[in-house]
């Protein structure tokens, strides 16, 4: 199949041209975003691949359909920037990679945690200056703490098994989940918001988790307590956490995602002026630790993502019938 590979950066071509060599699709890849703008550039392709930030609305999908695009890749799980129903109405196939190295990004979170915490990223400044104090470096142990979990799919129980191994208490939110490993007791959110002192989010972004981290929430949670969101930005109410760290609740934060993250996220900025007022905000604060979407960044995740990725644009060739979509075709979400 031709396939129009949009968000392109040097490593999407790397692992999809070196796994394609079992495959042999074709593709053309575009460092421009997809939108109703740049959807025509997939003109003369069979199907596109879309990553995070790429926006699949409804006029986008018209526009794709109307150029021949029969079948839409995700190369990532989540698959909230895509209009499912539309795609539905126009017969387009949607897939996506539902799992790729879940340790991958519970390992990243992680490594924020041991940032925020151990202060090394701000060591490590300060010895190439030749400074080798110890002063306002100090951390805690992990061991003997509350870590909350929200999601307990592959990533937050990757996550939670690597807090349980640092010896800590681990208790988990997930509506959806009615048993878990023995080293995790399961809690309302309620519950979690006010008794973790440090809590990792890893549930997907809908309806029911957009700002799920809010101004309630921050109020619920204890005094100095470490949040990390490496799962999707808008999950987080961005302005309501600089308030709460303004405010001194919210000791620490760790994010991996960020709600306009479309707008600089993938893309080297350092000679340009941010306008973003939000994360020029959250740059000023010496607890806050972020990072451009790094946490599936692996040599492991990559080459599972492309795999999968051109598996699923092999499937859709194949044309597998709606009644065969369930085992046939695991990942299709339409």
């Amino acid at each position: 199949m031709k396939v129009a590979v949009f968000s392109t950066q040097s490593y999407d071509k790397e692992y999809f041209n070196l796994v394609n060599e079992k495959f042999n699709h074709e593709f053309v890849f575009l460092e421009p975003s997809l939108n109703a703008d740049t959807a025509i550039l997939a003109k003369g392709c069979g199907g596109i691949c879309a990553f995070v930030n790429d926006k699949v609305d409804e006029k986008t999908l018209e526009i794709l359909h109307q150029s021949g695009v029969n079948t839409i890749v995700l190369r990532c799980a989540g698959f909230n920037q895509v209009d499912l129903e539309a795609a539905k109405k126009l017969g387009v196939k949607v897939y996506r990679v539902p799992s790729y190295s879940p340790e991958a990004v519970a390992e990243h979170a992680t490594a924020m945690i041991m940032t925020l915490n151990r202060k090394t990223h701000k060591a490590y400044n300060r010895v190439r200056e030749g400074n080798f104090s110890l002063e306002r470096l100090i951390g805690f142990n992990l061991h003997g703490k509350i870590a909350g979990v929200i999601g307990l799919g592959q990533i937050g129980l990757a996550f939670a098994k690597i807090m349980h191994g640092f010896g800590c208490e681990v208790i988990a939110y997930d509506p959806v989940v009615e048993k878990t490993p023995s080293f995790i007791k399961l809690a309302d959110l309620d519950t979690l918001m006010t008794t973790a002192d440090l809590i990792s989010i890893h549930c997907p972004l809908n309806e029911h988790t957009h700002h799920l981290m809010n101004r309630k929430r921050f109020d619920q949670m204890k005094k100095g307590a470490m949040l990390i969101n490496t799962s999707r930005g808008a999950i987080l109410d961005t302005h309501a956490a600089i308030e709460a760290l303004k405010q001194g609740k919210l000791g620490y934060l760790g994010i991996d995602v960020y709600e306009q993250e479309d707008k600089l996220f993938f893309r080297d900025l350092s000679e340009s002026l941010i306008e973003d007022e939000q994360i020029l905000r959250l740059m000023s604060f010496s607890n806050v630790l972020i990072t451009a979407h790094q946490g599936f960044f692996t040599t492991e995740a990559l080459t599972e993502i492309a795999q999968t990725t051109l598996l699923n644009l092999s499937h859709a060739e194949d044309g597998f019938s709606d009644a065969e979509k369930s085992s046939a075709d695991p990942n299709r979400l339409v």
